[in-house]
């Protein structure tokens, strides 16, 4: 009650119309935290846990006492979704103290981004790519914008910390606050950090402030969780007494006794799975890539048709037009229409869609904060989370390879749930690479905002963002040399440094706000409907799935980059661009600890526990689960490392470039990060001790960077200097560290075997 009598009148009608008995744990603590000091705030919690609220009714209270003369608070949200979804929670909360709310993104109309211009006030709202567009263009209006910019809140922190996208958000902070002339408080919220410490740190940075970080103590909740196997063709892992219907084994937390029509007769087992147990349900169907969404939601149109059902079923992910993704947003938050939406990661942040009573994960999602991001959709209302997993792959080969025989996706979805019940293991974000690709980009905005400077004030300017304190001065002097060169900067006459002619068309482009990489997309439309974005169009004459549907390309504009095309039956696969995970050594690591247990898990369904026996078998009988090189008949061998992306990437270049000749190891192909295959003449100790001993050397990473390679990984590694990217790659991004720790671990197993 002391807290609830600090807020303001209009934040305790709000929650007395809501009927809120009393207030969270969280919204207590984050009130004690910006009523009563000058820290930053980071606040974790579950999803639905009342994190915004949390954050906002202190803030607004503070604004209806003592309005401020700017944007008082500017709300950093990861998608436009999230943004357009938060704001009418926003508004619908500060409408009755006239507290005014913005938002500013690419589908908001330029009326409303006038207004804010003319009279700066409230709230904005606005994703990092806007806020780029907004310093670069709006340059001279910051100081009216943000002289009175008291608190940055940063939402589902976790997402933005990923890769460049988080250092862009900081050194976007950094750069508007010294404009401005203010040192705003920064307030990250999330449900899935894996390193709180490391996290505050992080949101801290230049701002000379501490962060606090209340220990909520969660209630404990119960999930109602399955994960069961599905074989692409008929036959089942668990057929042994004819049954195509999967029971639950004993225990399951999942019940799948509900009375529901099959789906057809020929159906795709898994899909068809998920066709039955959405009906009269509002569900979500997670999706692991762009084309994998499509592919689902066209199969799943198609059971509709063929049962002479109504389609029940829309799609959501990054390339469809906006009225698409937002007909599928509003659909979902009606109350009514028991609809089911096929997505990828875009419906996986804190969007309110309304009452969910489940949602699928089609295979294992890449990371824990993933899994429990997505499982955090549906539970709200008061309801447990739910969430099924249905695992596919096609049957092995009678004749298959022992590593081919891997449920690989089956393993990696036990161990993400296994490592958050039994460790609470999250992620920790990666926060030691060199990002030289947005150092040019932040060069190359700074410029372009800021007109003329001389190198040493732009060196000063850049290098002073916290975000590249692990750049040298010689390192961002070869990158400006590099810049020169090829014309993206230019020297003035003066001395001074400015935007070159080549540099202008990078800068000019609507592409250039956001840093993470992008396919050449191609606008498709169907007469004057938008439908979305594709890359890599076909030619006329060819089919294409966008939107749930497939569309026949009458004509493919190269020049404007634009698709015209018109509605047609039929199933084809689509193709936005690769889609790569990057999975954590701790998650491997539970894979293999998955084959070598006798533990059996509540969750898995009748198929998952046979497909999940057979493998335990398997891998037991061919010592798989227990030593890492396996020979699989004459000189081909089967190493596991058990290792994590990056880890397992310099392991790969570690055995190809320092011991590949001395073992005469040839023909070496890897799926990674699960298994290498490759044929060798040494025995299994020398491998062994040959990796070991190159791996215990004092060796430059750079050294595992193949000759002439140029590992691009980032949007502008392309204008940065060729030998800051090999550093860039072999410092920040290779795994050596727990790569050279594995290697130790084999040497000491080998001695013990000998």
């Amino acid at each position: 009650m002391d807290t609830f009598s600090k807020f303001a009148p209009f934040i305790q009608d709000f929650i007395y119309r809501n009927g809120w008995e009393s207030l969270r744990a969280i919204q207590v603590a984050a009130a004690d935290v910006i009523f009563n000091s000058d820290d930053n705030l980071l606040l974790s919690a579950s999803t639905a846990s009342g994190k915004t609220e949390a954050a906002f009714f202190p803030i607004l209270t503070e604004f209806f006492e003592d309005p401020p003369a700017s944007v008082g608070a500017l709300y950093i949200g990861p998608l436009k979704a999230l943004i357009n979804d938060q704001f009418d929670r926003l508004n619908e909360l500060c409408a009755e103290a006239e507290i005014p709310v913005w938002h500013w993104h690419g589908d908001v109309a330029s009326s409303h981004k006038s207004k804010l211009i003319k009279h700066p006030s409230g709230i904005l709202q606005i994703t990092p790519e806007s806020l780029e567009a907004l310093l670069l263009h709006k340059h001279s209006y910051i100081p009216k914008l943000f002289g009175d910019l008291r608190y940055i809140v940063i939402d589902e922190v976790h997402s933005i910390m990923r890769g460049d996208r988080g250092g862009q958000a900081l050194c976007l902070i950094e750069r508007l606050s010294k404009l401005a002339g203010v040192n705003p408080r920064r307030i990250g919220l999330s449900a899935t950090i894996g390193d709180l410490e490391a996290t505050g740190e992080f949101l801290s940075s230049g701002t000379g402030r501490k962060t606090a970080i209340p220990k909520i103590e969660a209630k404990g909740m119960r999930w109602r969780l399955s994960m069961e196997h599905f074989y692409v063709q008929n036959t089942q892992a668990a057929d042994d007494d004819g049954r195509k219907d999967p029971a639950p084994v004993e225990g399951a937390l999942s019940v799948l006794d509900e009375k529901s029509d099959t789906a057809p007769e020929s159906a795709d087992p898994g899909i068809g799975y998920i066709f039955e147990h959405t009906r009269n349900k509002k569900c979500l169907v997670f999706c692991n890539s762009r084309e994998e969404c499509e592919a689902v939601t066209t199969t799943l149109r198609h059971y509709c048709e063929v049962k002479n059902e109504p389609d029940r079923f829309l799609i959501h992910h990054g390339n469809l037009s906006a009225s698409y993704r937002e007909t599928a947003e509003d659909a979902m938050k009606d109350e009514e229409r028991l609809m089911t939406t096929v997505t990828t990661a875009t419906l996986e942040l804190g969007i309110d869609i309304g009452r969910l009573e489940r949602a699928f994960q089609i295979d294992a999602p890449f990371t824990v904060s993933s899994f429990l991001q997505r499982m955090g959709r549906t539970g709200r209302r008061g309801a447990p989370p739910e969430m099924w997993f249905v695992m596919r792959e096609d049957m092995p080969e009678p004749r298959a390879m022992l590593p081919d025989t891997v449920p690989w996706k089956l393993l990696q979805g036990i161990a993400l749930v296994q490592l958050y019940l039994e460790e609470r293991y999250v992620e920790p974000p990666k926060l030691d690479r060199l990002p030289y690709s947005l150092l040019y980009h932040q060069t190359m905005s700074t410029l372009a905002s800021c007109g003329e400077m001389s190198p040493a004030e732009l060196a000063s300017r850049v290098l002073s963002l916290s975000f590249f304190h692990k750049i040298s001065k010689d390192d961002y002097r070869a990158l400006l040399r590099y810049m020169l060169e090829i014309d993206h900067i230019e020297r003035t006459e003066t001395g001074g440094l400015i935007v070159g002619i080549s540099g202008e068309r990078i800068v000019n482009s609507f592409k250039f706000y956001a840093v993470f990489q992008e396919n050449v997309e191609y606008t498709v439309r169907s007469e004057s409907e938008e439908l979305g974005t594709i890359v890599m169009p076909p030619p006329a004459g060819e089919k294409i799935a966008i939107a749930g549907h497939v569309w026949l390309v009458e004509e493919v504009d190269h020049k404007r980059h634009l698709v015209y095309c018109t509605l047609v039956k039929g199933k084809v696969p689509a193709y936005f661009g690769e889609c790569p995970g990057d999975i954590s050594t701790k998650v491997l690591e539970r894979m293999k600890q998955v084959l070598t247990e006798e533990k059996s898990y509540p969750y898995l369904m009748k198929n998952a526990v046979a497909r999940l026996g057979q493998a335990r078998h398997t891998a037991v009988n061919s010592r798989a689960a227990y030593d890492p090189l396996i020979c699989l008949g004459g000189d081909s061998w089967a190493l596991f490392p058990w290792l994590g992306s990056y880890a397992f990437l310099a392991l790969e270049r570690l055995i190809k470039i320092k011991c590949a000749a001395s073992l005469g190891l040839k023909g070496m192909d890897s799926s990674r990060p699960y298994f290498i295959t490759f044929r060798m003449k040494a025995s299994k100790e020398q491998f062994f001790r040959t990796v070991a001993e190159k791996a215990a050397e004092d060796f430059d990473p750079i050294e595992l960077v193949y000759e002439g390679e140029v590992p691009v990984f980032e949007k502008y590694d392309e204008f940065v200097p060729k030998e800051l990217v090999r550093k860039g790659f072999a410092y920040g991004i290779l795994g050596i560290d727990e790569m050279k720790k594995k290697a130790a671990e084999w040497a000491a197993l080998a001695e013990a075997e000998n």
